[in-house]
């Protein structure tokens, strides 16, 4: 089988076989027999009689396959000025003393760990090593306020925390040790010690329950990889949930593996010995399957960035990383990719370095306006591939299969649903909606290998949140429809679709119009209340640098423009009429714009300000122009 079309219709119509065949990509303690257990939906389990261990998989079978000389992880850091590699086997080596640390501490099987760290490769080695010991780890964002790090080492309930003295934040250092100690102090659930590793940049003072991690190391023996049953977790990573208290999505260990290390051939086009660049964090699922997991279950070499896209120096860092590891697909989200061009709308950066290398672009984790996919595409001149998924799936729901063949691609649309993805649109009524009619997408259960198969300790909420609203769907709480061809078009989400004297509006499709004017770099359309027509949309725009502002007369101009270009494209009923434009917009560290918290502060609500925001002076900032002070 060699299309796309004969291997996605393989997994939909031989579930089974396919997915058994994929499993033939990792090594097993025991192999399993069958793929799926369906007996008791929608709890459904993949690879029930296998064990396996991932880091065995990730690290040890590429060394004792003789590869233990090929590079494994990069670590990049402009934020620090350092640079250091790790080979296979040498990466191997240190997961396996930090495993020996952990285990000395009394982690094991099944014992869970939080993981409170920057972008360094410590990180990927302390989550390397949980999965060698058959243990669980809960990676938390490294600077997360002390309040949120409690309710997660409460909902965890960790062994061990594994944390570091600092992060660094653009050029701000940030101590993590006080807002450890703090949330510890928060907890009900105590962990009974703490490892630290120490940065130079700021050193903690470490208490009676603190292990040094260079220390523990040096006394440490190396433990072996320990083999679990398919269906053990593998992590729990939380996501916000609407009740304010976070959801904790699980991932299964068989499963998991099996799905990335079939994405990255298939989807990534990656393979031994290539390198792939994924620039997001740890803390979140793309740095969870893209930077640690499917590049190492792969076999290729993965880059590890402490920086930003921007202003650590410059906008042309990406393309350094790129010329330097000679990248072949990098990985990012598309705020990354609009600051970029905020800053260099020339692209001057880009004829600094050698990019020969780079065959792809693949961005994630928002919607990917059209006009930002024109300007990478136009700027690199290779293909820029959206793709969608979401901290439950674990990997992409939709892309376009570059290993397997290049499908057309539509600016706007994540391309189609990916083999074992059965990605459908309803209606309020839970009818399958027309192609091009907007809707509730969903995905037809059971959801393929590497999809959380339930919430940590809360099966009731997994049920109420995701698998109730249509019976036998996963609702995503995304909208948006299908075309004629199957192209998935993901408008926003569900909340993001307003009402407009009874017609429904998607905040996205305005957003894309304002987007494509050429002084505008980025953009977010809310709804906010209205006594007249329920809702009315507001738009907010960032324009590109170098465009001159203060020009007599260019604000009121341009938002004129603007309003226009809505009024023509979308029609009167959008009624767009009041367009901002400001410094910045408000965003969580993987990127999103915050529009609910937007849209709340406008409505007049005491919005508390996100735990995941970025700058949380950029809220503040944008308040007044909110509320209309």
């Amino acid at each position: 089988m060699t299309t796309y079309e004969e291997i996605f219709r393989s997994s939909v119509d031989d579930r089974e076989g396919f997915w058994l065949r994929a499993a033939d990509g990792i090594d097993w303690d025991v192999a399993p027999t069958r793929a799926l257990d369906e007996s008791s939906p929608p709890f459904y389990r993949w690879f029930p009689d296998g064990e396996l261990n991932v880091a065995y998989n990730a690290l040890d079978r590429h060394v004792d396959a003789g590869n233990g000389g090929r590079t494994a992880l990069v670590y990049d850091s402009p934020v620090t000025g350092s640079r250091r590699s790790y080979t296979y086997a040498e990466l191997r080596d240190e997961v396996a003393l930090f495993a020996g640390v952990l285990r000395d501490q009394g982690v094991g099987h099944g014992d869970r760990v939080v993981v409170y760290m920057p972008m360094v490769p410590e990180a990927a080695i302390a989550m390397l090593a949980c999965a060698r010991l058959g243990a669980v780890h809960s990676v938390v964002f490294g600077g997360f306020a002390a309040k949120e790090l409690a309710v997660r080492i409460d909902d965890a309930g960790p062994t061990v925390v594994v944390s570091a003295s600092c992060g660094i934040e653009g050029t701000r250092v940030i101590e993590y040790k006080p807002l450890l100690d703090r949330a510890i102090e928060l907890s009900d659930r105590k962990p009974t010690s703490t490892v630290i590793l120490q940065r130079e940049q700021a050193t903690a003072q470490l208490g009676p329950t603190d292990v040094d991690w260079a220390e523990a190391v040096a006394h440490a023996t190396p433990a072996d990889p320990v083999p679990v049953k398919a269906t053990d977790p593998l992590y729990v990573l939380y996501t916000s949930g609407t009740t304010g208290k976070p959801k904790g999505v699980v991932r299964d260990s068989g499963g998991y593996a099996v799905a990335l290390a079939w994405s990255m051939p298939n989807i990534y086009d990656v393979g031994p010995g290539e390198t792939i660049f994924t620039a997001s964090d740890v803390g979140w699922v793309v740095g969870h399957s893209y930077i640690v997991y499917a590049p190492l279950l792969a076999g290729a070499t993965t880059v590890l960035y402490e920086g930003k896209p921007v202003g650590t120096p410059d906008a042309g860092q990406f393309w350094r990383v790129v010329q330097e590891n000679r990248v072949k697909s990098v990985f990012t989200a598309p705020t990354a990719f609009r600051a970029i061009k905020k800053e260099d709308p020339e692209g001057t950066f880009l004829g600094q370095y050698d990019v020969s290398s780079l065959k792809y672009l693949f961005l994630a984790g928002e919607r990917l306006d059209p006009e930002t996919h024109r300007w990478a595409s136009d700027l690199l001149g290779i293909p820029v591939i959206d793709h969608w998924w979401q901290t439950e799936t674990g990997w992409p729901i939709a892309a376009n299969p570059a290993g397997i063949e290049l499908l057309e691609i539509k600016p706007g649309s994540p391309t189609r649903a990916m083999p074992g993805w059965d990605v459908q649109v309803l209606d309020e009524r839970g009818h399958p909606a027309e192609p091009g009619v907007d809707g509730a997408i969903v995905a037809k259960l059971p959801l393929p290998p590497g999809a959380f198969p339930t919430l940590w300790n809360d099966d009731e909420r997994y049920v109420s949140s995701y698998m109730s609203a249509f019976e036998g769907y996963y609702l995503t709480g995304d909208g948006g429809h299908l075309d004629a061809d199957g192209y998935v078009f993901v408008m926003g989400r569900t909340d993001d679709v307003i009402n407009v004297a009874g017609h429904r509006l998607s905040t996205g499709g305005m957003e894309e119009v304002l987007a494509s004017h050429p002084d505008v770099a980025e953009c977010a359309v809310i709804g906010v209340a209205d006594t007249m027509k329920g809702q009315v949309p507001r738009g907010f725009v960032v324009l590109k640098a170098g465009v001159d502002s203060n020009a007599e007369g260019y604000e009121d101009g341009l938002r004129a423009e603007l309003v226009q270009m809505v009024r023509d494209q979308i029609g009167a009923v959008a009624s767009l009429k009041d367009v901002a434009i400001v410094p910045a917009l408000p965003k969580t560290r993987s990127g999103k714009i915050l529009r609910k918290t937007m849209r709340g502060i406008a409505d007049g609500a005491e919005e508390p300000v996100p735990s995941t925001i970025d700058d949380a002076s950029v809220l503040d900032t944008l308040r007044p122009v909110l509320r209309r002070e």
